[in-house]
């Protein structure tokens, strides 16, 4: 039996574009940061983001990779997996993820030599991160860890990464930022955790929301939407208090506490990664607007 070749249309389903948002919104918030202190530096803001989106599209190539051949993928409520599918082979995959993690690598090398040299060092422990996620003996996203990863790398360190790289200097309004922008990627992974509880359970895979439960992580998602406001404000505080308006994200960002809050399950909450993630968006381009007003 010949084995399975995926279309293109699989493999960009299996990047899982709509996860693209947790990538770009530390990345804009940051040169927002930036631009705003004088010191945007286009070409090290576009490096941010290949560095960010090539980091996003190998961590979700490596989960798929890693849950697929653990089986945990077998009954999925979500979006296709690769692996779980049987749409492509497990070592497919994971050269995908490797190729994906190289470019953020040569990238973030291209960063660290115009920049500082210690970056490579914060750029090795993102790919290591990323990878084991869900990979090696003893993954830390089935450990419930997940959420804490993502509000590091895809938020304080992304965001305060992309603004030093500009500057080279330490701004608090980018960890402020990297607070708001990491609150909102982890209510994207929450969301997906919180649809995944029945198979999550059975699988063994005890992320979070497992260990929470199903209510109080409804909670927990409305904790980090109130979080990242309390960002905004204290992006504010740092800068200039033109940036208040930005609270103007929780508009977007309501029916997906509404659907969240109402008990929704199952294929119910997929709209609500979107929602999130153009919420997360919000958040960052209206700080950077606000941000920018003379």
């Amino acid at each position: 039996m010949s084995a399975p070749a995926a279309t293109r249309s699989d493999w960009i389903a299996g990047a899982r574009p709509r996860t693209f948002p947790a990538a770009i919104a530390p990345v804009l918030a940051g040169t927002g940061i930036a631009a705003y202190l004088d010191s945007l530096v286009w070409w090290k803001a576009l490096l941010a983001l290949l560095v960010s989106l090539a980091l996003q599209v190998g961590v979700n190539y490596a989960n798929d990779y890693s849950d697929g051949i653990r089986g945990t993928d077998e009954d999925r409520v979500g979006p296709m997996r690769l692996v779980g599918s049987g749409r492509a082979t497990p070592a497919a995959v994971k050269r995908a993820a490797f190729a994906a993690f190289g470019v953020a690598g040569l990238a973030g090398l291209v960063l660290a030599a115009t920049t500082a040299p210690w970056l490579v060092a914060v750029g090795a422990v993102c790919i290591l991160a990323a990878w084991f996620y869900t990979g090696g003996k003893s993954p830390y996203g089935y450990l419930g860890l997940g959420e804490v990863m993502v509000f590091v790398f895809f938020g304080l360190v992304a965001v305060v990464g992309t603004t030093y790289v500009q500057t080279e200097t330490f701004e608090w309004a980018a960890l402020y930022a990297g607070v708001g922008v990491g609150a909102l990627a982890c209510a994207i992974l929450v969301t997906n955790n919180l649809r995944d509880i029945p198979g999550d359970t059975v699988a063994g895979k005890n992320t979070l929301a497992v260990r929470l439960g199903e209510e109080r992580t409804r909670y927990l998602y409305v904790l980090l939407v109130a979080v990242a406001a309390a960002a905004v404000v204290a992006v504010a505080a740092a800068t200039h208090w033109w940036v208040l308006p930005a609270l103007a994200f929780v508009v977007p960002m309501t029916p997906a506490v509404r659907t969240v809050l109402s008990g929704a399950r199952g294929p119910a909450l997929i709209p609500v990664l979107a929602q999130t993630g153009t919420g997360q968006l919000w958040w960052a381009g209206l700080v950077v607007v606000f941000l920018l007003v003379p």
